[in-house]
């Protein structure tokens, strides 16, 4: 008995030791391997670094985001297979070469816009065709808002309008100015009259001609 668990115990402290040599000689391989990539994401459109990327390791299922400035890194293995995806932007693919000769590798990776055309909406302010046929029949099409508008910015509107506001401070003191600038400068003559002033006699030839002096 105590032979037969003695042979057990051999058994199983060489099983064991064989077991940790293999996996210490994988582990010591695998850490030969590592390589640390880092890179920059950015759009293949305008080359603006691409913020909070995705950036995830399929092969080990791990994974980072790139920084503010589209900035990465993490460790991979060669043949490694990573994929690249950001909002608004194509998924992509790279796989880590399997013939680099250092543990350190840096590159720069391109994401597609991802753009997709829709067909063209038109938007009507009605709900189905009769309610369109009854607006249409009912409109009046003299009366709408730019006619409106119009009409109360035309010359009659705004002075009529005009002669029934009081005049404020700043019209009153540019009244005022212009009557001492007119007096200094017909200082020691006689008073300006338009009646005698043959420019005006030209304006309001040239207003009669271009029909402006027409009742609106």
């Amino acid at each position: 008995m105590f032979k037969s668990i003695f042979t057990l115990v051999v058994l199983l402290f060489v099983w064991s030791t064989d077991s940790f040599s293999q996996v210490f000689e994988r582990s010591h391989v695998d850490s030969l391997n590592l390589i640390q990539l880092s890179g920059v994401v950015i759009s293949e459109g305008d080359l603006a670094p691409l913020s909070y990327t995705t950036v995830y390791d399929k092969t080990s299922e791990r994974g980072v985001i790139a920084d503010y400035y589209g900035f990465f890194s993490l460790v991979t293995m060669p043949g490694d297979t990573l994929l690249f995806s950001g909002y608004s932007f194509k998924t992509s693919t790279y796989i880590v070469p399997d013939t680099l000769t250092e543990n350190r590798y840096s590159i720069i990776h391109m994401l597609q816009k991802d753009t997709v055309n829709l067909p063209s909406v038109t938007v009507y302010p009605w709900p189905s065709r009769e309610d369109f046929a009854r607006s249409f029949v009912d409109m009046q099409p003299y009366d709408d808002a730019l006619r409106r508008a119009q009409r109360e910015l035309s010359g009659e509107s705004l002075a009529f309008v005009a002669a029934r506001l009081e005049n404020d401070a700043g019209l009153a003191s540019n009244y005022s100015n212009n009557q001492r600038y007119t007096k200094l400068y017909t200082n020691g003559q006689l008073p300006v009259n338009n009646l005698l002033n043959p420019y005006s006699w030209a304006k309001l030839i040239q207003d009669w001609k271009a029909g402006k002096l027409s009742k609106q």
